[in-house]
């Protein structure tokens, strides 16, 4: 009988240490449970982080697109600038070369000016030379008639 009554109390004791140890195995599951979400929560944590790392990293990108963009039409502005300044350029060449002809054809003009200024001059004095030879032509003229009238006389 005593043996019996030790049997199941040691029988009690072995149950009750099993439910102490189940339920230690139960707190232990748990607790892999709870650090199994947590790591799960840092895990979803991590990837917001990484969500937010790669939108600053897209506005970044997007930024230097845009002031490349903005390079690019400074470069445009400033080649059509160049573009403009070669154009103006060329209308002066242009300018000061029709304003060189005009030049030269003004001092064509004079020189064709003077040049028959000159032709009218010699004509004067071939005329005057004329005109002299005219008068030594009438002096020897009268030069023969008083000659004639001398020997008449």
């Amino acid at each position: 009988m005593l043996r019996k009554r030790k049997m199941v109390q040691a029988s009690k004791r072995e149950k009750k240490r099993e439910r102490v140890r189940e339920r230690e195995r139960e707190r232990d599951r748990e607790r892999e449970r709870e650090r199994e979400r947590e790591r799960e929560r840092e895990r979803e944590r991590e990837r917001d982080r990484e969500k937010v790392r790669e939108r600053k990293r897209e506005r970044g990108r997007e930024r230097e697109r845009e002031r490349e963009r903005e390079r690019e039409r400074e470069r445009e502005k400033e080649g059509e600038r160049a573009r403009k300044r070669e154009r103006e350029r060329e209308r002066d060449r242009e300018r000061e070369g029709e304003e060189r002809e005009r030049e030269r054809e003004i001092e064509r003009e004079r020189e064709r000016e003077r040049e028959r200024e000159r032709e009218r001059e010699r004509e004067r004095e071939r005329e005057r030379e004329r005109e002299r030879e005219r008068e030594r032509e009438r002096e020897r003229e009268r030069e023969r008639e008083r000659r004639g009238e001398r020997a008449r006389m």
